[in-house]
Formats: structure tokens, sequence, C-alpha cells
């Protein structure tokens, strides 16, 4: 997957507690969580790489300010 490709979400590894709210909300499936730890000891939420339409749905559910950025399309 290509850095430019959009729309698509980021989901930083440090902020993310597993909570897997955001895998539940996401109308496309397209979150997961990994089996990887993070610096505070929870496996976190990922990104598959495709199929995001930015709808910000998991944006809004996660609970922890900044552990999620969405980028849409430019109209």
């Amino acid at each position: 997957m290509s850095e430019n490709t959009l729309p698509r979400v980021e989901i930083d590894p440090d902020q993310c507690k597993g909570c897997e709210l955001c895998i539940v909300e996401c109308p496309k499936k397209v979150l997961e969580l990994t089996d990887k730890i993070n610096h505070l000891g929870y496996t976190y939420a990922t990104y598959k790489g495709e199929g995001c339409t930015g709808c910000g749905i998991c944006f809004y559910a996660c609970p922890e300010p900044g552990a999620i950025t969405v980028y849409k399309k430019q109209k």
C-alpha cells in the first residue's frame, strides 16, 4: 500500500489500548487486532491496508484521543 493511498486510517500503536471498539464499529471490517504488544503492554488495532472508505466511525468510536487518524480523499 502506498502512503498516499486514500482514503485510509492510521492507528498509533502506542496510543491504542486494544479495546476493539474501532474494530467492532467499522462497517467495512478493515481493522484488526494484532498479536504484537505496544509499550503499554496492550495488543493494538491496525488497518488491514485496503477497503477504508474514510467514514470516520472508528475515529469517533475510539476513547483514546489521538490514537486514530482518518485520511479522506480530496474532492
